[in-house]
């Protein structure tokens, strides 16, 4: 009789539970993404750890750490997943009428907040049978390499220089104003560019250490420097924050617009020369001839010229 190989007793739900498990460093949070039990995926990750001779994860202080052979097969295992999602819907053109597959998509929620919601519902219109999930891009977010592991179909956001290795399509570009409380001094009796770069201004926490971000780039090159008295990871909540202080928020005209119209805010042109903010969606060569991925670009296209 011939004996089972170790390739033999690998089934694609172990390779999910591997990726994810590594992914999330947690039984109990890969469980929830899996919609499994716990047990589950604990009685998973035992096999995987017979099959590999690793223990995949290792405890370290209060969590749990990937080793070094895990998180060698991070990127393998994503690569594994793709494909399979791939084999058979890629055969054939896309029809998102009668398709079922996931959407993942990484947007921050500096874009105007009416985007996400329309491409949602428009996806759910046009491929009703198919999931989608929004994921957030803030300065922790390894976007680049999500992308390359296929765990994400498409970032849209806007950047100085995107990675150059990732292919990028613009979107739309919009004016760069203030937005103010109506409160705000400057909004009676108007401001010069000292007072500008002397004021409180609300910024974004910095997509890695030392990035200085579009508007600073800007003024950096003019060798200028404003004074950020308050950063946010949570660009949705700064109008609010705005609108009951002094702070200044500078940033696209379209996102100021939709809460002016809300909040007892002002908008105010900048007193110093700032670019346009331009916003674009970034993919993958591996997803660049996919039918599905291609209508979802398309689909967000759309979606940004309507706006």
């Amino acid at each position: 009789m011939r004996e089972t190989t170790p390739f033999e007793k690998i089934d694609l739900h172990l390779i999910r539970v591997l990726h994810t498990v590594i992914a999330e460093r947690s039984v109990s949070r890969a469980a929830v993404r899996l919609g499994m039990h716990q047990p589950a995926v604990s009685t998973a990750l035992k096999r995987l750890r017979e099959l590999s001779g690793d223990p995949i994860l290792v405890r370290s202080g209060s969590g749990m750490q990937p080793t070094d052979a895990a998180l060698r097969m991070l990127e393998p295992s994503a690569d594994i997943l793709r494909a399979a999602e791939n084999l058979f819907t890629e055969a054939r053109a896309f029809d998102p009428r009668s398709a079922e597959r996931t959407f993942r998509i990484a947007a921050s929620d500096y874009l105007d907040p009416l985007f996400l919601p329309k491409l949602v519902a428009y996806l759910k219109k046009h491929a009703p049978l198919c999931a989608v999930e929004i994921m957030a891009l803030s300065h922790d977010v390894d976007y680049s390499g999500q992308l390359a592991q296929g765990e994400v179909d498409v970032v849209i956001g806007n950047w100085p220089q995107p990675p150059a290795e990732l292919r990028m399509a613009q979107l739309f570009a919009d004016d760069t104003v203030c937005l103010v409380s109506q409160n705000h001094p400057a909004v009676r009796r108007g401001w010069t560019a000292e007072d500008w770069l002397q004021a409180e201004h609300i910024a974004p926490m910095p997509t890695h250490p030392g990035a200085k971000g579009v508007i600073d780039d800007a003024l950096h090159a003019q060798g200028l420097r404003r004074h950020i008295a308050v950063r946010c990871a949570h660009f949705g909540l700064m109008p609010q924050m705005v609108a009951s202080s002094l702070l200044v928020l500078t940033t696209g005209r379209q996102f100021c617009e939709r809460y002016a119209a809300q909040l007892p805010l002002a908008i105010l042109e900048p007193p110093v020369p700032l670019p346009q903010m331009r916003y674009y969606q970034l993919w993958h060569d591996r997803t660049h001839h996919s039918s599905a991925a291609t209508w979802l670009r398309d689909a967000v296209r759309h979606i940004a010229m309507k706006l």
